[in-house]
C-alpha cells in the first residue's frame, strides 16, 4: 500500500473516531436535556391542573397533548384508562402523594408527576420527547458521518499524493543511482524531516561519485604499474623464444625476468593483503618483538638497494625497544615505508632508518604539501596529485603499511622531516603493556 492511500486511511479513521465520539456525546446531552425539559413541562402542567383535574375539558386538553391521567383514590389505588401510564404510577408509589405535596419519578421511557387533589390525587404520566428527537439525531449524525468520511478520504489522497511527491523524487533519484548514474540530485524542498532525507541522498551521491572516482584512478594506476613488469617480461622472454639472445647475453636477461616477475608478485602480494586486511582471518602472530635486529636486518637490504641508485642510505639507533607486534608484518611495514622512501629521493639525497621509542623513516625527497600529509595513507591520493611531477607508485604501499600498522595496535603519522622531504612515524604498543593487559583480560577477577 503507498504512502497516499496509508495516510487516506489515517484521516477517514480519525475523521470516524471524531465523529463517533462527538455524535455520542451530542446524543448523551441532547437525551439529558430533552428529559430534562420534558419532566419539567409536565411540573408545571400538573401545578397548572390540580385542583382542575376533574374538568372534562382539561383531561381532553391534557390527552391532546399526550399526557395521560391516573387516578389515586382517597385509599391509595391507582387506576385510570391507560395500563401503561397506570403501570408507571406504580412504579414510582404515586400513592406516596396521599401523605405529602408532590411525587415525581421515571419509569422507563414516560414521566410521572403526581399531585393531591381533593380526598386523593392524580398523576400525569407523559413519554419523553427524547425518543423522536433520538431518532432524528442518529440520523443526522450518520449522514454527518458519511460526509465528514468523504471529506477526510479526498482530503487524505490530497495529503498523501502532496507528501508522496517529494519522496517519489527521491525514490527516482535513488533507482537512477543503483543503475550507475552519478549526477542527479534531489532539491532541498519541503519538511525538515523531507529536507533532511533529501540532503542525505545527495550526500550520497557525491560520496559514491568520489568513492567511484577514486577507485577508477586507482584502478588506473594499478594497471599501469602491472603493465611495465608485464611489458618486460614479455618482451625478453621472446627474445629468449625466438632465439635473439644467446650465449653470454642469456643471463642477464634472466635477471631481468626474474627481477620483474618478483616486482609483479610483490605488488600483487600487496593487493591481496590490503584487500583481506578487514577481514576477520586475516593473520596476524603477535608476541613480543625486538625492534633493533629487525631494523637492522632491514637497513643491510636497504643500504645496497640505495647505494645501487645513488641514495646515502644511514640508519640510527639509539633505543631498542621491545614491542608487542608481528615479526614478519613488522619488516613488511619497514620495507613498504623505505621503498616509498627511495623512489622519490634522488641520487645524493638521503633516506634515514631512525629507532628510538618510535620508528622513523626519513627522506630527502620533494615532500607533500601540508595540506597531503593528512591523506596520505588514502589509497591512491598521492598517486593523482602527484603523478605528473614525481615517480609515484600505485597508492597501495602507503595505505597497506597504514592498515598493517594499525590491526597491529600501533598508529603511523607523517609529516615534513629535517632532511627536506617526508618522515613517517610509526609507534607500536610496548611488550610489557600487552602482556599485562592480556594478564587482565585472561583473569578479570585479578
Amino acid at each position: 500500500m503507498n504512502l497516499g492511500a496509508r495516510i487516506a486511511l489515517v484521516c477517514l479513521g480519525v475523521a470516524f473516531v471524531a465523529v463517533l465520539i462527538a455524535g455520542i456525546v451530542s446524543i448523551r446531552l441532547v437525551l439529558s436535556t430533552s428529559q430534562q425539559v420534558s419532566r419539567d413541562f409536565l411540573r408545571s402542567q400538573a401545578d397548572v391542573v390540580s385542583g382542575q383535574v376533574s374538568n372534562n375539558r382539561i383531561e381532553q386538553l391534557l390527552e391532546g397533548q399526550g399526557i395521560a391521567i391516573v387516578r389515586i383514590t382517597p385509599a391509595g389505588e391507582v387506576n385510570g384508562s391507560d395500563k401503561a401510564a397506570v403501570r408507571a404510577a406504580r412504579e414510582v408509589h404515586v400513592e406516596n402523594v396521599l401523605s405529602g405535596p408532590s411525587v415525581s419519578g421515571v419509569s422507563g421511557r414516560l414521566n410521572v408527576e403526581a399531585r393531591a387533589s381533593g380526598a386523593g390525587g392524580f398523576a400525569l404520566v407523559q413519554e419523553t420527547s427524547a425518543t423522536g428527537t433520538y431518532r432524528k439525531l442518529v440520523r443526522n449524525i450518520l449522514f454527518a458521518l458519511g460526509i465528514g468520511l468523504a471529506v477526510a478520504c479526498l482530503a487524505g489522497l490530497a495529503v498523501g499524493s502532496f507528501l508522496a511527491r517529494p519522496l517519489k523524487r527521491v525514490a527516482s533519484v535513488a533507482h537512477s543511482m543503483s543503475t550507475g548514474r552519478r549526477d542527479l540530485r534531489v532539491p532541498v524542498v519541503g519538511t525538515v524531516e523531507l529536507a533532511e532525507v533529501a540532503t542525505s541522498v545527495n550526500a550520497l551521491a557525491d560520496a559514491l561519485q568520489h568513492s567511484e572516482s577514486r577507485q577508477r584512478d586507482f584502478l588506473l594506476s594499478v594497471s599501469h604499474e602491472l603493465r611495465t613488469p608485464l611489458t618486460a617480461v614479455t618482451g625478453f622472454a621472446e627474445s629468449l623464444a625466438d632465439g635473439v639472445v644467446t650465449g653470454s647475453q642469456v643471463a642477464p636477461v634472466g635477471t631481468v625476468i626474474l627481477d620483474e616477475a618478483r616486482r609483479l608478485d610483490r605488488l600483487v602480494t600487496d593487493l591481496l593483503d590490503l584487500a583481506r586486511l578487514g577481514a576477520d582471518d586475516f593473520r596476524l602472530d603477535l608476541a613480543s618483538v625486538a625492534l633493533e635486529p629487525v631494523v637492522r636486518s632491514a637497513a643491510e637490504v636497504w643500504h645496497a638497494r640505495c647505494n645501487a641508485r645513488g641514495v646515502t642510505f644511514s640508519l640510527s639507533v639509539t633505543e631498542s625497544p621491545v614491542v608487542w607486534s608481528d615479526a614478519r608484518r613488522l619488516r613488511q611495514v619497514i620495507d613498504g615505508l623505505l621503498e616509498n622512501a627511495l623512489r622519490v629521493t634522488p641520487a645524493g639525497r638521503p633516506v634515514v632508518l631512525a629507532l628510538s621509542s618510535v620508528l622513523e623513516v626519513r627522506d630527502g625527497g620533494p615532500g607533500l604539501a601540508p595540506e597531503d600529509y593528512a591523506v596520505a595513507f588514502d589509497r591512491g591520493v598521492l598517486h593523482a596529485r602527484y603523478q605528473e611531477s614525481r615517480p609515484v607508485g600505485t597508492g597501495v604501499g602507503l595505505a597497506l603499511v597504514h592498515g598493517l600498522v594499525t590491526r597491529m595496535g600501533g598508529t603511523i603519522t607523517a609529516g615534513p622531516a629535517p632532511e627536506g622531504g617526508a618522515a613517517f612515524t610509526v609507534t607500536f604498543p610496548q611488550a610489557s603493556d600487552a602482556t599485562q593487559q592480556l594478564r587482565r583480560m585472561d583473569n578479570p577477577a585479578g
